[in-house]
């Protein structure tokens, strides 16, 4: 998702023409270069118990069985694509292949004003002698994600899978709320009676995970929830409907990718310290921004234990782009190796943001804790602070019901 998150954002500031192709039987196209046997199929079965079915051509549900299709994607043509790109002096063209869904996206920035068609012509003309495939032009719906082209920018968002999560679980009916979490309360992993039916609960959890994909906003949220899959208990499922009712309040909330021409990449990073009241484990949550677009984020509980909350900031920090933190003593840590002997109990691992630091491959940056718009993915705000963080991050009502 991130992949396509950047790639969209890349072509509507590139203005790269963007076209989706659909793989009729993709699975059917991948040969098969080991051997895989099967059980007979049950209609087939007969008095020989030790017959089994070889495979020539890839099954659905089968391991790697995408691998041989993309290997013919990226290696056809007239030119062949290195991995999924192909560049020359005057053109450039990116494959994109997830299961039967294809994108390709290209531009001529020399011989040709605007976009290399002929190229992507001849390429989709290739692809469709190989696999049969159906032009859909430009992408509108791609991996559940929904793309609206507004004034030469592009907006993404799972408004209606939001919505048919809302009717699914009954919430259509009560009043919404403005916040994802109630900010006051701590869930602990065994309090609480636990639930009968705890399949119920990850089911819910796990759409609602998959709705992270364009609503960062929630992302913290649903990291918290999914720290008690294993033994759910009715207090969880009450802060997951409450959760719901949120996103009642508003469920077209789309992520906004601008035109403008910079490109740089911009990372933020949080943590909120000892944040889990079990393990005490502190929660991390980082974005990076292409120009001003969202392109990728995260919210996670860390792996180990910091002891102070200057450590919980700096392994944080482990971005390869300009990183903004609000914690002056974690910025210490990575630049002077003096404080490496007071950190000696962080893991070896995360002093790499020093190193990739002198390398030049990354900038670290201090901000205001107000700037900090990494705030959303490490802990429950209020409504207030919450809406003013979104604004910030480009993320919108839909325009359109």
């Amino acid at each position: 998702m991130t992949t396509m998150r950047a790639l969209i954002a890349t072509t509507v500031k590139k203005q790269w023409q963007t076209f989706q192709l659909d793989v009729n039987n993709a699975f059917l196209h991948g040969d098969i270069h080991e051997e895989v046997y099967m059980h007979v199929p049950l209609r087939l079965e007969n008095d020989n118990p030790c017959l089994v079915c070889k495979l020539n051509k890839s099954l659905y549900g089968l391991v790697n069985l995408l691998r041989p299709v993309h290997m013919r994607c990226i290696s056809c043509g007239p030119e062949s694509l290195s991995g999924s790109s192909r560049q020359t002096e005057h053109s450039t063209i990116h494959i994109t292949v997830y299961v039967d869904d294809v994108i390709i996206t290209g531009t001529d920035d020399v011989i040709i004003t605007g976009t290399d068609l002929s190229e992507i012509a001849q390429l989709k003309h290739f692809l469709h002698d190989q696999f049969k495939t159906k032009d859909l032009g430009r992408p509108h719906y791609f991996l559940g994600l929904k793309v609206l082209y507004i004034a030469d920018c592009v907006i993404i968002s799972q408004r209606k899978f939001a919505l048919d999560i809302l009717k699914e679980y009954d919430c259509l009916p009560y009043s919404s709320l403005s916040t994802s979490l109630d900010p006051n309360e701590k869930l602990r992993a065994n309090e609480g009676a636990p639930l009968s039916n705890p399949t119920y609960y990850r089911r819910l959890v796990g759409k609602l995970n998959f709705l992270t994909n364009t609503r960062l906003d929630i992302a913290f949220s649903v990291q918290y929830l999914s720290q008690i899959m294993q033994d759910p208990r009715e207090s969880h499922l009450k802060a997951a409907f409450h959760l719901l009712r949120y996103l009642k309040n508003d469920p077209t909330l789309w992520i906004f990718l601008s035109n403008e021409s910079a490109c740089s990449l911009k990372g933020y990073c949080d943590s909120d310290w000892a944040a889990c009241p079990d393990s005490r484990r502190s929660v991390t949550g980082y974005i990076v921004l292409l120009g001003n677009s969202p392109i990728c984020w995260k919210s996670k509980k860390q792996e180990t234990v910091s002891l102070s909350s200057a450590k919980a900031k700096y392994m944080s920090l482990r971005k390869q782009v300009s990183v903004f933190c609000d914690s002056q003593s974690a910025l210490h840590i990575a630049r002077n190796p003096v404080f490496h002997e007071r950190t000696i109990d962080i893991e070896a691992d995360c002093h790499f943001v020093r190193d990739k630091l002198h390398e030049g491959l990354i900038s670290l940056h201090h901000i205001a804790t107000g700037a900090q718009l990494a705030y959303v993915l490490t802990k429950a705000l209020t409504g207030v602070k919450h809406y003013a963080l979104l604004s910030k991050l480009a993320v919108k009502p839909s325009p359109q019901t």
